[in-house]
């Protein structure tokens, strides 16, 4: 199980075959979730890659036990969302 923090705000989530979901926008380190933009425009990603986004009603939550890797730039899943 990976362990979430907020560094990893502002990191792209992957699929398991490496397809972009989305972007995550903020993540809850004490209850490890992940929220992701599913569809960010040019705008969301920017704002989020710096850091400074937040989540909101049609992010997806992502559970840290769905994700298998995470990198520098990115959190990849190990199961379909």
């Amino acid at each position: 199980m990976a362990v979430l923090s907020t560094e990893d705000e502002g990191k792209f989530l992957m699929d398991a075959q490496g397809e972009q979901i989305g972007i995550v926008t903020e993540v809850d380190p004490k209850g490890q979730v992940a929220y992701v933009e599913p569809e960010p425009d040019l705008t969301e990603a920017w704002v989020q890659g710096l850091g400074f986004g937040d989540a909101d009603e049609d992010d997806i939550e992502v559970a840290a036990d769905a994700i298998g890797t995470i990198t520098d730039s990115e959190l990849r899943v190990t199961v379909d969302l």
